[in-house]
């Protein structure tokens, strides 16, 4: 049970309401009924069986131990201490003759039917009945370790798991008991939380049984466009996704869109774009040497003394290998030499006419060969799959030879003579440690990442050193062990390593690869480059003249040529055919090939972005092309009445259309249980009803709940939704105040400004004193349907009423329409979430049907943003299936009770 209750998910919900700690939930476990159906949860035959068992053993041997007229136990140790005392004094032959003696005894008392053989043979009857039975107790102990176990994990976790959601009450997921940090939430653009919606898989099989075409995707602001097309971009085999500027230039947006191009198919090749750097090309080059100098400094500080360690290692092999074979090598070159003097002297004189012939045809292929690719790739692939086996071959072979020398063998034979044990010894720890130091070089190669945590831990980091050290110790023990030592010391073994390293540097060398010529596409995205980003300008110039010593005659002829900068046709063409080009190599690969175009729906009106769209519309429809275009719900809904009288760029632009819909309650609990694991259903409910199911808003609101509670001092929904709901509400006064002040007002009106800034004020940072007066001005004000203006909290106070007729305009009515439905969104949110009990009223409001289906918040919520008075009946509606007036009250929302407040005296919460 301490186990259980020290678990994390268990320990977590101790001690948040009264009565709830940890010696109340030990009290109900010692209870019989709950140990009861804790046993019951984890049945345990294996553990019955064992206990069965180990009654049947035990019973068998109390048996045999009756049967007999002599102690068991005192026969059994004589006869053991007797066999110890035998064996240990006289040895093994003496116990076995004794074995024997004794086994001729009992079969002679055996014969005779003796008593005594009859009460001996029950003692070991009953003593290897004793051992089964001890056998089996250790059976039945570890049986019961197992069962313990599962009963911990199966049994006691979840019992005091729901006895602590039992003693928590109602609605205990209503409490929010944040972690330290919820990456999640924090992170809104993470990848890793990214999940998959209906609007993407849509747009995904459109792109799929589409081979080009221009989409676009349509939702409100925050729904998720800017995800999905960043998914699909980097879901394709080239993508690129730019920004639609807020003031376009059709000009400047086609050359930043040409100028990303570029650069990401460049990138994509291996190739690094041109940097034009507003540097002159003397500091230019002059960084790019210092650059230079550094890299070559650092490598040779490491280069130059590894050769002159290995040149003056290997210098005297070498130099003996060098005087041993140099004259055969010379007359043997001398010799081929000489008879391709005299091939080509007897070719030249045309003593050989097929000789001629032959020579005169190599002469025309290889001249006609030059623009051929086999040539070169013959040879690659001959340098390639030639040179490494020849260097792995004469590495094998020099460290080969070590077995085939007759000194080292002789040697390795007068060790064995004369020191077996440490020359085994010693073949053994050389063993052990190559195996080690294989096994670490293999570990510290491998580049694999050892998660721990947040953290990602490289092994070749962890191994790096442990290598070293085993290589290092590898080589001493082979030169201070005397029996490696003498083996090692001998003459030839720096001859036979110069030809190992010359091997593995002939091996390397076979991975040399020469570097390709850069592709046509690259060359043109990097002429393009240049021609989008500079102006080019070339000077020649001429002069010619005579010198006297009294005249001079001369003339001088200069000409400048620079380029003109592409005009907005010319770039379009150049843009298209650059894109098609790129696209045919990609589909050819099987890659898709995606242009999207994001945040076209913040130019304005939807008349600026269909007027983007007609600029942009000569860059549309290259084949195997996609383009994907974000774009606000007005133009989809322009684009959806296609064929109708209306008729716009859509039309002719657009080939389809996705529309990125709000996130419905099932979408919003997937996405925010993936990025909290604290976040309940109910925090869930509030935070998409207070969203509308846009998915920015969303995520905001699931962080600010951790926010509010800390604010709140409150794990209980009741407080945090209340806090939340507040706040928001006087930011949202906070706007429509701004919005009214920009009204024409008058003397007899201007008190709805002061009502609204006083409103918003203790909305913003209620004090406990007069929370009850908020609500009470809240309520009249929500119900007030007809234009309402809002009470200030002094009530009392006739001189901060604002006039019960106020003359106002229509917009400033219109306004004020929106504030009083928005208030009244508002405190249907406070009657629910604020109120306990959610669970069994969320219970309740479902047996109304479509109308108590949570779901509906989140309607409401988006019906605010069309109309307050459409918006206000579905808030009725929703409100009569989860039981609450559709009126004032006539009691305030909040008990009237002594609240201790630490700005104002301690006073009575006032009470309509």
């Amino acid at each position: 049970m301490l186990a259980a209750l020290n678990a994390h998910e268990t320990e977590r919900l101790l001690d948040v309401r009264e009565g709830v700690d940890r010696g109340a939930v030990l009290r109900h476990m010692r209870r019989a009924r709950y140990r009861r159906y804790t046993t019951i949860r984890c049945p345990s035959p294996a553990f019955d069986r064992a206990i069965e068992a180990l009654d049947q053993a035990r019973e068998k041997h109390e048996r045999a131990a009756r049967a007999t007229q002599w102690d068991w136990r005192v026969a059994c140790s004589l006869i053991l201490l007797s066999v110890l005392a035998l064996l240990i004094f006289g040895g093994p032959f003496v116990l076995l003759l004794a074995a024997l003696v004794a086994a001729v005894t009992m079969i002679t008392l055996a014969w005779r039917g003796s008593s005594a053989w009859t009460d001996l043979r029950q003692c070991l009857i009953a003593a290897g009945l004793g051992v089964g039975w001890l056998v089996q107790r250790i059976e039945v102990g570890a049986c019961a370790a197992r069962w313990g176990e599962e009963l911990q994990e199966e049994g006691a976790k979840p019992v005091v798991a729901d006895l602590v959601r039992h003693l928590l009450g109602d609605d205990p997921d209503s409490l929010f008991i944040p972690d330290a940090y919820e990456w999640g939430l924090r992170a809104p653009r993470s990848p890793g939380y990214i999940v998959e919606n209906v609007a993407r898989r849509q747009l995904e099989g459109k792109l799929s049984h589409l081979e080009d075409g221009t989409i676009a995707v349509c939702g409100p602001r925050g729904a998720g466009k800017t995800t999905l097309l960043e998914q699909c971009v980097e879901k394709a085999g080239f993508g690129v996704i730019v920004q639609a500027p807020a003031t376009y230039a059709p000009h400047d947006f086609l050359l930043s869109l040409s100028v990303q191009l570029c650069e990401k198919y460049m990138r994509g090749q291996g190739y690094e774009p041109t940097s034009f750097a507003r540097l002159s090309p003397a500091r230019r080059l002059l960084r790019r040497v210092r650059l230079r100098a550094k890299r070559l400094s650092r490598w040779s500080s490491f280069a130059v003394p590894a050769a002159a360690l290995v040149v003056l290692g290997l210098s005297a092999p070498v130099h003996s290998l060098y005087e041993q074979y140099t004259p055969s090598v010379a007359d043997a070159v001398r010799n081929f030499t000489n008879a391709i003097r005299d091939d080509m002297k007897a070719i030249w004189h045309g003593h050989t006419v097929i000789a001629s012939l032959t020579v005169t045809i190599a002469g025309i292929v290889w001249w006609r060969s030059r623009h051929a690719a086999w040539l070169p790739r013959i040879l690659g692939r001959l340098w390639m799959r030639g040179i490494r086996p020849i260097g792995l071959l004469l590495a094998c072979a020099s460290a080969a030879t070590i077995l085939l020398d007759g000194q080292i063998r002789q040697q390795a034979r007068h060790l064995h003579n004369t020191q077996p044990e440490g020359l085994y010894k010693a073949v053994a720890y050389v063993g052990v440690l190559l195996v080690v130091w294989w096994a670490l070089r293999l570990a510290r190669d491998s580049e694999a990442v050892l998660p721990l945590g947040r953290w990602r831990i490289s092994l070749e980091s962890i191994f790096r050193l442990p290598a070293a050290l085993a290589g290092i110790c590898l080589l001493l023990l082979l030169i201070d062990n005397p029996q490696t030592r003498s083996l090692v010391a001998d003459p030839d073994n720096p001859l036979r390593l110069a030809g190992v390293i010359a091997g593995v540097l002939l091996s390397k060398a076979g991975d040399w690869r020469p570097q390709e010529e850069e592709p046509e596409l690259v060359t043109r995205c990097r002429n393009h480059l240049y021609r989008l980003q500079t102006i080019q300008q070339a000077t020649h110039g001429l002069t010619t003249g005579g010198t006297a010593q009294i005249m001079s005659l001369g003339t001088n002829h200069s000409a400048s040529v620079s380029t003109v900068p592409p005009n907005y046709p010319e770039l379009v063409a150049e843009f298209r055919d650059l894109l098609r080009c790129i696209a045919i190599e990609r589909t050819e690969a099987h890659k898709t090939v995606v242009i999207a175009i994001d945040e076209v729906d913040r130019l304005g009106a939807d008349t600026d972005a269909l007027a983007f769209l007609r600029e942009i519309k000569a860059i549309l429809g290259v084949p195997l092309v996609h383009y994907l275009i974000s774009v606000a719900e007005d133009v989809g809904a322009a684009f959806v009445r296609r064929g109708l009288p209306h008729r716009d760029a859509t039309d002719s632009s657009l080939d389809d259309i996705i529309h990125v819909q709000p996130s419905t309650l099932s979408d919003s609990r997937t996405i925010l249980a993936k990025r909290s694991k604290r976040l309940k259903d109910p925090h869930i409910l509030l935070a998409h009803a207070l969203s509308g199911g846009i998915l920015r808003d969303l995520l905001r609101y699931g962080l600010q709940l951790r926010e509010t509670q800390e604010k709140a001092q409150s794990y209980e929904l009741t407080d945090i939704s209340r806090h939340l709901i507040l706040e928001e509400l006087a930011e949202t006064f906070a706007g429509f105040r701004t919005l009214l002040s920009k009204q024409q007002w008058t003397h007899d009106n201007n008190s709805v400004l002061a009502s609204f800034r006083t409103l918003s004020s203790y909305l913003r940072d209620p004090c406990p004193c007069v929370e009850a007066d908020v609500l009470r001005t809240l309520d009249h004000f929500a119900f007030y349907a007809d234009g309402p203006q809002p009470h200030p909290v002094n009530a009392s106070n006739s001189s901060h009423r604002p006039p019960d007729d106020p003359d106002l305009n229509s917009d400033a009515r219109q306004l004020i329409d929106e504030a009083s439905a928005y208030a009244y969104f508002s405190l249907t949110l406070l009657d629910i979430f604020s109120t306990e009990g959610l669970e069994r009223r969320t219970q309740l409001a479902a047996e109304h049907g479509q109308d108590g289906d949570p779901e509906r918040l989140s309607d409401a919520r988006q019906e605010l943003g069309i109309s307050p008075y459409s918006a206000r009946s579905l808030i009725d509606t929703i409100r009569k299936a989860w039981s609450l007036p559709l009126g004032p009250t006539p009691g305030s929302r909040i008990p009237a009770s002594a609240v201790e407040c630490s700005r104002h005296e301690s006073r009575p919460a006032s009470v309509r």
